[in-house]
């Protein structure tokens, strides 16, 4: 401000000030809501500067007036878009350094003389961080006007890009701390680096030309359903077709190039066009979220359906703007590129948005902005810059997506909020002495104990326990098995008392596999679908029995006893039945647990109920190995989203979901790696696959968009390894089964078993003189490698704890391809492993299946250093080189399929074809998973929108040549341990008994 201190305030009207207004570099966005505060400024007969990287057209087009000066300058450049839909991370912490950074001082010295040539009244910034500071070192005050601030967006950068970025987040925060106050704008995210602050109404452009104006100058009637697809900057690539719209609607393109070919249900707009006429002159918008998206949707009342970004944090606020007032719809980027829009576009003009708020946020911020400059002090000072800078630094720079979770308030933010007893005008969360304990609630259950973490299917979970309490019309649904699912699940629980929910995600298999046994370092990634499970315990007077329950304890001629009841959601998918019961009497015998043998065979009895020793399983493995004795009625309910025989471990998901419910209703503290070992020994012993560890343990100890590593010796986790922003990793089914429990698997670990005891024979045999000279490598030659090493080889407990060299050295050679299973017994008695039987007719093969844990952690290890390295094509090259070899090992196994190895040839094809060859590549390896003949194929690609088109084009590809449509896995999300449990119970008593419910199961 530059006035002489008179006493009286100065109208607009007798004083004519200066307003230097900075814009940011990222996207339109902000430019189009400066323009609505820089029109109101100019209107009241200011002149405005704005500096900002944007087109002029952006600006003129709204204003047209001498007292606007538009000043090309690129200060910073916001977050770097890959394409559309992916922000890179680190790409744009190193374009702003390269922007904002590296010429700091020049930046400084120009910005100061330049407003002290323009004798600024005042510094308004969206939301430049130099600006403030500059305005500062100049004498001049300054004002942010924004819904987000880049501390707040690039801390969660900084946290994958490393250390060495840190130092971004601190001087945007000191930079900002300059700032002598903000106006907020609805949709904001935390912006700690801000104490005063003033909230605004939505700022939005103004209408120039009725909806059906617009409509005639189109040629459009109002018969016509009309769609905007809308953008943004990022418009090329889209492929667009005529079948994506239903019948009667068109669709008005925003941004699309000239040489983009458009089908004739589609019309292309001009660069320069008015959208917010066109906005409002729609049926609903097809877009990215973004302030101006979102502001003009809910003021002109237009359905939004959005697809949303990666990593882009000032997203999920606005959406929960939009979700709020009833006006969006999101579709998944795959139903985008590959069409599906029927159902959203249907879904769209079905809502009511509902937003009545104020939409003149523009004039309110330039009244604000004009008393600003003529001297009035909104500021408190009741902080100095010092303290604020100091507040800035400790929760700015720190501030990081919570794992698994859609951005809301981050408990961390509420916390330094209470302790520092500050208050900023943001809705906080009320946190317990204990922050794990969160007095939060849903609409229907008070939520005792946990945090939904924001997970959609943990909301959608609750959601069906809400619906269980309501009478199913059986003439309303004609699936019987579906029927019987909802009706015994409907008479599960009693609803006055507590329930406990779990949830534990299936993994993909990114490096390891069939390794894990064998001792291997292992990287796997907790995928997106879950198993939740919800346990309640009663007294067995109770407990709410079903028909043949209480018949089968009238027979027994006892009083009530603990009865375990569970219903599986999804059996009419796998031909399996919804319900099982026991009394939890028949696991002991005598006074002791039933053994696992017994256990095994009396799950096997029903084979439609094989499925509950997963679930049940749990339970006697608790009482075996923890001596847990269960005196109460068990009622469970499982519910799983994780695809069933895809090598994605649905049955490690089962197993660890529901023994982290059990343990949770029963007090029971178990750590997550205690937990996934326990669950282990269920499916080991109880339902007899001889699986490793790797499964559980991702399962219970995964973390959002990292890989697990963990050294199967016999489950040590290693950390967790960052997933590189610019690569993603897919997984897509072949659509042939894959089991765990299969032949194929249990005979390549029995060979591999049978490997490691003869190489232990022939490091002993070397050890006590005794092996004769053969195959050409003589006793001396192996005497020779020294004794330690022979030691440790002739007692090696684990086969990958052999290096490469050795294995080729001394042992390759020696190892017979295969070997009949009684000739094995003749000669070394037992092959040392508990959870397989060697078959005395079966060959078994040997050579190949001792090679491949060998070298897969060989391979593994290289993979995580390298996944550390340097982003570079190079790297992606390295890494999915070593995909496929782990691929043709595990063919060399015999663990390969038809199916698998199309895909991954498909992925080849890609790879190598000539436009991946000309342009960056997209996808760079692919490999079968978990324990191979079939499943899943995990690929690797670059983190971009072309990768995942390519993604489906192989979709359809294999479609073509298979007849079957893969599914395809992308996405993570927390394990078991990071999820924790919810103690929940219902706010309202049931709306209807489901005593007559009862009557009707069974």
């Amino acid at each position: 401000m530059r006035i002489e201190e008179d006493g009286d305030r100065v109208s607009a009207s007798r004083q004519h000030l200066v307003f230097a207004y900075y814009v940011t570099g990222h996207g339109f966005g902000h430019a189009t809501r400066v323009v609505e505060v820089v029109r109101h400024l100019i209107l009241a007969g200011h002149d405005v500067h704005v500096v900002s990287a944007a087109p002029d057209f952006v600006f003129t087009s709204e204003v047209q007036s001498p007292r606007l000066f538009i000043r090309k300058v690129l200060l910073d450049c916001g977050a770097v878009q890959a394409d559309a839909l992916t922000v890179d991370r680190l790409a744009s912490l190193e374009k702003y350094s390269e922007t904002a950074v590296a010429p700091r001082a020049s930046i400084l010295a120009t910005e100061i003389e330049w407003l002290n040539s323009i004798k600024a009244d005042l510094v308004v910034s969206d939301v430049v961080p130099v600006a403030c500071r500059a305005a500062a070192d100049a004498g001049i005050r300054s004002v942010c006007v924004t819904n987000f601030s880049w501390d707040f967006i690039y801390a969660e950068y900084v946290m994958v890009a490393g250390n060495h970025h840190r130092s971004i987040v601190w001087q945007i925060a000191e930079d900002y701390s300059h700032c002598e106050f903000l106006i907020r704008l609805p949709g904001y995210c935390p912006m700690p680096a801000f104490r005063d602050v003033i909230d605004v109404p939505l700022v939005v452009r103004r209408l120039h030309k009725s909806r059906k104006e617009v409509r005639k100058e189109l040629g459009i009637g109002e018969d016509v359903k009309l769609v905007i697809f809308n953008f943004g900057g990022q418009p090329a690539g889209w492929k667009l077709k005529e079948e994506y719209l239903p019948s009667g609607w068109l669709c008005l393109v925003c941004g699309a190039s000239d040489k983009d070919e458009l089908p004739p249900n589609f019309l292309r707009l001009a660069k320069d066009v008015y959208t917010p006429d066109l906005i409002a002159a729609s049926d609903c918008m097809l877009g990215k979220i973004g302030y101006g998206t979102v502001s003009e949707a809910l003021a002109f009342k237009l359905p939004f359906v959005f697809v949303r970004r990666d990593y882009f944090n000032e997203e999920p606020f606005l959406r929960n703007m939009l979700e709020y007032y009833q006006g969006g719809v999101e579709m998944i980027r795959r139903d985008l590129l590959t069409g599906h829009w029927l159902p959203y576009l249907e879904r769209a003009i079905s809502l009511k948005p509902c937003y009545e708020g104020g939409i003149d946020g523009g004039e309110v911020a330039a009244r604000i902005l004009q008393d600003t400059a003529i001297g009035k002090n909104y500021a408190s000072d009741k902080f100095s810059g010092a303290r604020r800078l100091r507040d800035a630094i400790v929760l700015g720079y720190q501030l990081q997506r919570a794992p698994g979770r859609d951005v809301c308030i981050p408990d961390w933010y509420a916390n330094a909020e209470n302790e520092l007893g500050l208050r900023t005008g943001l809705p906080t969360i009320e946190m317990n002495d204990d922050s794990s304990l969160m007095n939060s609630c849903t609409e229907d259950f008070d939520i005792l104990h946990g945090d939904v973490q924001g997970l959609s299917d943990t909301m959608n979970f609750l959601k069906s326990l809400v619906k269980l309490d309501a009478a199913y019309d059986s003439g309303k649904d004609t699936e019987k098995r579906k029927i019987r699912e909802r009706v015994a699940a409907a008479g599960l629980f009693n609803w006055e008392e507590e329930i406990f929910v779990a949830r534990a995600p299936g993994r993909l298999d990114v490096m390891g596999g069939i390794a894990d046994y064998s001792g291997s370092l292992v990287l796997q990634m907790p995928i997106r679908e879950a198993c939740h499970v919800a346990v309640q315990r009663n007294h067995p007077s109770k407990q709410r029995l079903w028909k043949h329950a209480q018949a089968r304890q009238h027979a027994k001629g006892q009083g009530p006893t603990p009865v375990l009841q569970i219903v599986s959601y999804g059996s009419e998918l796998s031909n399996r039945g919804p319900t099982f019961d026991m009394d939890l009497s028949d696991f002991m015998d005598g006074d002791q647990p039933m053994s696992y043998e017994k256990a095994k065979k009396y799950f096997a009895q029903d084979p439609s109920q094989k499925w509950a020793a997963y679930v049940a399983g749990s339970i006697l493995v608790l009482m075996t190995e923890l001596g847990v004795r269960f005196e109460d009625s068990i009622s469970m309910l499982v519910s799983s989203a994780v695809p069933e025989g895809k090598g994605v471990s649905s049955s490690a998901s089962v197993e660890v979901a529901s023994m982290s419910a059990i343990a949770a209703a029963h007090g029971l503290n178990i750590s997550p790696r205690d937990l996934a070992l326990l669950c282990q020994k269920v499916e080991n012993h109880i339902v007899g696959a001889p699986c490793g560890v790797m499964d559980q343990m991702t399962s219970a100890c995964g973390e959002t968009n990292k890989l697990l590593a963990m050294i199967c010796q016999p489950a040590e986790v290693v950390g967790h390894v960052e997933i590189p922003g610019h690569i993603r990793f897919w997984g897509i089914d072949s659509g042939i089964r894959h089991s765990v429990g299969g032949a194929d698997y249990g005979s390549v670990r029995i060979g591999t078993f049978m490997g490691r005891k003869m190489i232990k024979s022939m490091a002993a045999a070397v050890l006590s003189r005794s092996l004769p000279s053969s195959n050409g490598i003589s006793h001396y030659e192996l005497e020779e490698e020294g004794g330690e090493l022979l030691e440790a080889e002739a007692s090696l407990d684990y086969l990958c704890n052999l290096a490469p060299h050795r294995y080729e050295a001394l042992y390759a050679k020696m190892l017979p391809e295969s070997m009949l299973g009684e000739t094995f017994l003749e000669r070394y008695a037992d092959h040392n492993d508990s959870v397989t039987v060697i078959d005395h007719k079966r060959s078994y093969g040997v050579r190949a299946n001792a090679r491949h844990p060998i070298y897969e952690n060989f391979r593994v290890k290289a993979f995580k250093a390298l996944l550390t390295s340097a982003a570079s094509d190079e790297q992606l090259t390295s890494l999915g080189e070593l995909l496929y070899q782990c691929h043709y090992s595990y063919s060399d196994c015999g663990l390969g399929s038809d199916g698998t190895d199309r895909l991954v040839q498909l992925v080849q094809e890609m790879q190598h074809n000539k436009v991946s060859k000309f342009e960056d590549g997209t996808l760079y390896g692919a490999k079968i998973t978990g324990g191979g003949s079939g499943g899943t194929v995990c690929v690797i690609g670059r983190n971009c929108l072309r990768s995942s088109q390519q993604i489906l084009e192989i979709q359809q590809r294999y479609k073509g040549a298979t007849g079957y449509l893969p599914l395809v896995i992308e996405g993570s999300s927390p394990g078991a341990g990071k999820f924790g449990y919810l103690r929940i119970r219902r706010r309202f008593p049931p709306k209807q008994s489901v005593v007559s419910l009862q009557s009707n199961y069974n």
